[in-house]
């Protein structure tokens, strides 16, 4: 393929990412996206091979993607491999409440709540009723309704209700719904946190476009907004990690509330 003079493979990295923040063009074949210089396929082929290793068949996380399919619930689940990543941070965590911002079909709220003990309890946020009711269904076909409670309405106003109930801290939060509104959930995951709290937030590479300044896409510039925050915050420790693999290229922000 060939590259324009702009930016070219011969650049050093940080001369690469300075020209792409200065708006320079990407190497063709597109001007959109890095991906398409990567392999989905190998990518995708990857991911197989590490489920079909580390992740063991499960005929309940299976049938919560195929009931997500038959009810028409966007693909957007994480990935075998993320969800099993959730699980095990939950349980390095020894995690006991977990708070889920963004539910869908209750795919990672059945590995998040998997990683529970029996006392433990999982609050999950869902705006769309259709979605609460196959994750309902979900997660009562996999024995795990009485660890549950699923929240229906805009999680800005239920995660105000939330507050206000003056609930015990939440050990791990998983920040996983519309991304321009990912400063706010942080604001929201903060008062209902304590010293330790983990915060994960999915989908925060978005393709590698929140190196973009000038993105006047509203996701990037949520999660842009939502690194600002995490950077100057002095109750937050952080790092992020890009993944690629069948969801594409994207990735977490991990952070963890200082004493």
């Amino acid at each position: 393929m060939g590259w324009p003079s702009a930016v070219g493979p011969t650049d050093k990295p940080s001369s690469f990412l300075k020209k792409l923040q200065q708006g320079h063009p990407l190497p063709t074949p597109t001007a959109n996206s890095i991906v398409a210089l990567m392999d989905q396929n190998l990518w995708t082929a990857v991911d197989q091979y590490l489920a079909d290793h580390l992740v063991t068949p499960d005929a309940h996380l299976d049938q919560a993607l195929a009931a997500n399919a038959t009810a028409g619930l966007p693909s957007i689940d994480v990935s075998p491999t993320q969800g099993k990543f959730l699980h095990l941070i939950a349980r390095i965590h020894g995690a006991r409440r977990v708070l889920e911002i963004g539910t869908l079909g209750g795919y990672s709220t059945l590995w998040l709540a998997r990683a529970l003990p029996p006392d433990g309890q999982l609050v999950t946020l869902e705006l769309n009723p259709k979605h609460a009711v196959v994750a309902a269904s979900n997660l009562q076909r996999a024995g795990l309704s009485s660890l549950v409670e699923i929240r229906v309405g805009p999680a800005l106003d239920s995660l105000a209700s939330l507050h206000a109930e003056h609930p015990e801290p939440f050990d791990l939060i998983f920040i996983d719904a519309d991304k321009p509104n990912n400063p706010n959930y942080l604001d929201w995951a903060l008062k209902l946190a304590r010293p330790g709290t983990v915060i994960l937030t999915d989908n925060v590479i978005r393709d590698g476009a929140i190196i973009r300044s000038d993105s006047t896409d509203p996701s990037v510039l949520g999660t842009r907004a939502l690194f600002d925050k995490i950077a100057a915050h002095p109750r937050l420790d952080a790092t992020a990690i890009q993944t690629v693999g069948v969801k594409g290229y994207d990735g977490f922000a991990l952070a963890i509330v200082k004493p």
